[in-house]
């Protein structure tokens, strides 16, 4: 029942429907809506989740929006068209064929766009978007036939895809997160390029991290650098290796996890720059590497992530998302409740949670989760 996927939605982000109603009213007067009160509107979220009732059309984008998901997970539906297969086919082949280097230019500018909104939004508000944009480019790719005009859509796929998976294990909806990671790998390889492929299977390690397989996910993010080949970029090789050392901690392997980062401190290109140009989706300077291996080292319950972890804090800047910046605040409470600093440790967890609340990060949510057992 649909119902019964709002209830659970909003238990598993610990939301009351007071919280809800908020922010379906915040939204809406955001998005110029003329929706309920809020008075009504906890009726309706009732007779919603008791599945008394369907939610109607205005409200759908609005819960996609709060929860971070799709109209398949929040409603079990999903529209077809009513025109004939025959029809259809034609129609969308004729659709593909009007693809050409400008449009392709678009649809990659878009992904960017995504990428650059993630950062500053979160991940549940584009729920939407990025539904829409991998349709579109899922569509575009199975329509176009021929492997010259396949692999350049495949490319952009294979990134756009690895971003959704992302930004779904974020929002803990980890069916779909797994899907767009398999999406990802399955684009990369038909478009012959091994950099993508080894980005989303060293993300998909970590969905297999959050549900506790952690022997498996050592073995992906290790098979994800040998896919990568010999003539690795060196930025990408150190964000390998860094991924590689992540998964270790969590699998308990902290000799392992330690070589790992050293290695990716020897494989990042010196200087400031964070990003290449045919790589957007990989960010990672001297500055985003100490947080990363603050947050490692805070896994593992070692006492030094603090000067990694506060030297990162002190360099966060305006680029920096809402949910990197929870995830350096969870560090430094799990960092400070490893020295036994109790009032440390709250204070940090207290900021992590307003951050994670902000942006919508369930994964966050659940580590602080974790955390609050031992404070």
């Amino acid at each position: 029942m649909a119902g019964t996927q709002i209830k659970a939605a909003r238990l598993t982000r610990n939301m009351t429907q007071s919280q809800v109603i908020h922010e379906l009213v915040r939204r809406g007067q955001a998005s110029g809506l003329n929706i309920a009160s809020a008075a009504s509107l906890k009726t309706l979220l009732s007779m919603w989740e008791n599945g008394r009732r369907s939610v109607g059309e205005e409200y759908r984008p609005l819960l996609r929006a709060v929860f971070g998901m799709t109209d398949e997970e929040l409603f079990g539906t999903s529209h077809h068209e009513d025109s004939s297969e025959y029809d259809q086919l034609a129609r969308r082949i004729a659709s593909a064929r009007t693809i050409d280097a400008a449009a392709i230019a678009t649809l990659s500018q878009q992904t960017d766009l995504l990428r650059n909104m993630d950062r500053c939004h979160g991940a549940p508000a584009l729920v939407d978007q990025m539904t829409s944009h991998l349709s579109t480019l899922e569509e575009a790719m199975s329509h176009s036939f021929l492997p010259r005009h396949r692999e350049p859509i495949a490319a952009i796929l294979a990134d756009a895809a690895a971003l959704a998976g992302w930004q779904a294990l974020d929002v803990g909806a980890m069916d779909r997160a797994w899907c767009y990671h398999e999406t990802a790998r399955r684009a990369a390889l038909e478009c012959g390029n091994r950099t993508l492929l080894a980005h989303a299977m060293a993300q998909q390690a970590l969905a297999l991290v959050d549900v506790e397989e952690y022997g498996s996910a050592v073995e992906l993010v290790q098979q994800a650098r040998l896919a990568a080949g010999s003539s690795t970029p060196a930025r990408f090789l150190a964000w390998l290796w860094a991924s590689e050392a992540e998964v270790l901690a969590a699998a308990g392997e902290i000799e392992s996890c330690r070589r790992a980062l050293d290695h990716a401190t020897e494989a990042l290109p010196a200087g400031p720059d964070a990003t290449e140009p045919d790589m957007p989706y990989i960010v990672l300077n001297d500055s985003h590497l100490a947080r990363w291996r603050g947050n490692v080292l805070a896994r593992v319950g070692d006492g030094a992530a603090i000067e990694d972890l506060y030297r990162a804090l002190s360099t966060l800047d305006t680029t920096t998302s809402t949910r990197a910046e929870a995830s350096l605040h969870c560090d430094l409470a799990y960092a400070h409740s490893s020295r036994d600093e109790a009032d440390e440790a709250r204070r940090h967890a207290g900021e992590a949670r307003r951050l994670a609340n902000r942006a919508g990060s369930v994964r966050q949510r659940r580590r602080l989760s974790l955390l609050s057992r031992n404070l």
